[in-house]
């Protein structure tokens, strides 16, 4: 039985990237795997865990003759990515990303697309603080989203058959329009990460004594604070870069709201506060019920088996193991 893709080339193998090789093999989503990175140690890594079955420094080298092609490095280097593929892409293939940016994905990658090529940013919302080869485990995106952001002009077949592939690896999948995408993962994922990065930044620039006690008597605020604030920070550079508007409005709404909570501290309004904490209560309360958390932290907790296999035949022809 022959599996849904003939060949599955990933640019770049990090956590993702590492993920997506392992549960691809795990579920026979693809004849043969090929893997590219830029840093020679990084292929080495991904070859001795057995990552995939040709490993290249050379990008296109890695797309010949591929039917899905997933870019898997940091949204700053597409373009030079896709300069570099683009006259080896194979016509019919899929491109498509992992990148938690999709309008600058749209702009940097479509005017370089090939005649054929159906270009279908994707976002699987999943992951770790850890980075590299050896970080991904097949279970990552195992009830978890992945976000498609199709043009108009892309057949829905070939949208619908890689919303197979993620699904046959545990995924939910949703499709929606890269704007739209972009300015709600700036208010669920980018300022959290940015927060993050300016409180841990905060304790860095304590005094030396102060900062050791923080460290020391870290409650779970503060620890679930640093797991985010370890995150890839080319990623997160890449991330802030290219989704700049979203951010900064979502940051604008933040902030006024900071400074309402701030005059209400200072004040000693307590009803303010108390009605604050109880809207926010609710909408955790709605993240809950969303099946979008566990008791336990995201980070290291233990994860889901992944699902049962979807038949490669199902996917094939249908383009996904769920026609709803």
């Amino acid at each position: 039985m022959s599996a849904p893709f003939k060949k599955l080339a990933l640019i770049g193998i990090g956590l993702i990237g590492s993920s997506i090789a392992l549960a691809a093999r795990r579920q026979g989503l693809a004849d043969v795997i090929a893997i590219s990175t830029r840093k020679a140690e990084t292929l080495d890594e991904a070859r001795e865990l057995g990552l995939g079955d040709i490993y290249t420094l050379d990008a296109a080298d890695a797309v010949r003759g591929a039917d899905l092609v997933i870019l898997c490095t940091p949204v700053g280097a597409y373009e030079s990515v896709m300069r570099a593929i683009a006259p080896a892409l194979e016509k019919g293939a899929i491109l498509s990303d992992v990148g938690s940016v999709k309008g600058h994905v749209v702009k940097v990658l479509a005017p370089l697309v090939p005649e054929g090529v159906h270009l279908i940013p994707g976002h699987p919302i999943a992951g770790t603080e850890h980075s590299g080869p050896s970080a991904g485990f097949a279970e990552l995106f195992a009830g978890r989203w992945c976000v498609l952001t199709p043009g108009a002009e892309v057949d829905p077949a070939q949208t619908e058959r890689l919303a197979g592939f993620w699904r046959a690896m545990g995924s939910q999948v949703e499709t929606m329009d890269a704007a739209h995408h972009d300015m709600v993962l700036a208010i669920t994922s980018h300022i959290p990460h940015l927060v993050a990065y300016n409180i841990v930044g905060t304790v860095a620039d304590l005094e030396a004594a102060t900062q050791s006690e923080v460290i020391k008597f870290s409650a779970s605020g503060f620890r679930d604070f640093t797991r985010i604030a370890a995150s890839d920070p080319v990623m997160w550079r890449d991330v802030f870069l290219t989704n700049r508007d979203a951010v900064l409005e979502m940051l604008g709404r933040f902030s006024e709201d900071l400074s309402v909570l701030q005059r209400a501290v200072r004040t000693g309004d307590g009803p303010a506060l108390e009605t604050m904490f109880t809207r926010t209560r609710a909408i955790r309360r709605s993240i809950i019920s969303a099946g979008q958390e566990t008791a336990a932290p995201d980070f290291g907790r233990p994860h889901e088996a992944t699902p049962a296999p979807v038949s490669p035949v199902i996917l094939r022809e249908h383009g996904g193991g769920d026609d709803a």
